[in-house]
C-alpha cells in the first residue's frame, strides 16, 4: 500500500519536454497544472517529496479537511507548492519564508494562482522566532491551519521553529506537518514538539522515510 500511494504521489510530477530558460518542475494537483521554478543554490528553492505528500493529502482529503475560506499559513514555504495547492482548494493563504527566498516564492505563487483562486494568496517574510508579535500579532492573527513541509532538518534554528509554532497556534488551530526523517535531530525535535502539542501521525510512508502529522495545542481543552 505504501509503494502504491507513493507511486501515485510521484506521478503528479512532470518535467518540461525541452530545455527551458528557467529550471522548472510541473505538478498536477487540485485540477490544475502547476509549474514551479526552482533554484539549485539553496535548500528552500527546491521541491522536496514532503511537499508532494502534504499536497496529495490536501487534495485527496478535501472533504475531511475543507480549506474553503479557511485562513492558512505555511511556514518555510520554499517554492510555494503547498501554498499554491491550498489556495487552489479555496483557502486564504499566507506563504512565508526567509527574505532571500521571497522573490522566487512570490513569482511561483503569482504564476500559478492569478485569476484561479477564490482568495489571492499573499507572501510575507517570516524568520523563525524573530519579531513574531510585531509581524503576526496574536490579537489579530488567527490561522485555522498551519502547514509545514520538511522544515525540520539539520540547522541551528529548531528552538526558533518551535517558538514560531507556539506563537502562531491558537487553541483551535490545526497543524499539518510533513517531515522526512534523516538524522537524530528530527526525533529530538518531535519529542520537544510534543511537550506543547498533541501529535497524531495520520500517514506514514516508510519507502520515503516521510511521516505526515496532525497536531493541536495540548492546553486547548482547558481554554
Amino acid at each position: 500500500e505504501d509503494e502504491q500511494i507513493v507511486a501515485e504521489i510521484m506521478e503528479r510530477r512532470f518535467f518540461p519536454d525541452h530545455i527551458a530558460y528557467k529550471t522548472w518542475e510541473g505538478f498536477h494537483f487540485a485540477g490544475h497544472e502547476i509549474r514551479i521554478t526552482e533554484a539549485t543554490d539553496c535548500y528552500g528553492a527546491v521541491v522536496w517529496p514532503s511537499a508532494l505528500v502534504l499536497c496529495y493529502f490536501l487534495e485527496t482529503h478535501s472533504k475531511q479537511c475543507n480549506l474553503v475560506d479557511k485562513n492558512v499559513i505555511e511556514i518555510g514555504a520554499g517554492t510555494g507548492l503547498v501554498s499554491i495547492v491550498a489556495s487552489l482548494l479555496g483557502a486564504c493563504v499566507t506563504a512565508t519564508d526567509l527574505p532571500e527566498l521571497l522573490g522566487n516564492l512570490e513569482y511561483n505563487i503569482l504564476q500559478n494562482t492569478k485569476q484561479k483562486c477564490k482568495h489571492q494568496p499573499c507572501v510575507k517574510e517570516l524568520s523563525w522566532g524573530i519579531d513574531l508579535e510585531k509581524n503576526f500579532p496574536r490579537s489579530s492573527c488567527h490561522f485555522d491551519y498551519i502547514m509545514a513541509a520538511d522544515v525540520v532538518y539539520y540547522h541551528p534554528f529548531l528552538d526558533e521553529l518551535l517558538l514560531t509554532f507556539d506563537h502562531l497556534c491558537k487553541n483551535d488551530t490545526v497543524i499539518l506537518w510533513a517531515m522526512k526523517f534523516r538524522l537524530e535531530n528530527e526525533n529530538r525535535f518531535v519529542d520537544r514538539f510534543q511537550t506543547l502539542f498533541d501529535l497524531e501521525m495520520i500517514s506514514n510512508f516508510p519507502s520515503l522515510n516521510i511521516a505526515l502529522y496532525k497536531a493541536m495545542r495540548k492546553d486547548r481543552m482547558k481554554a
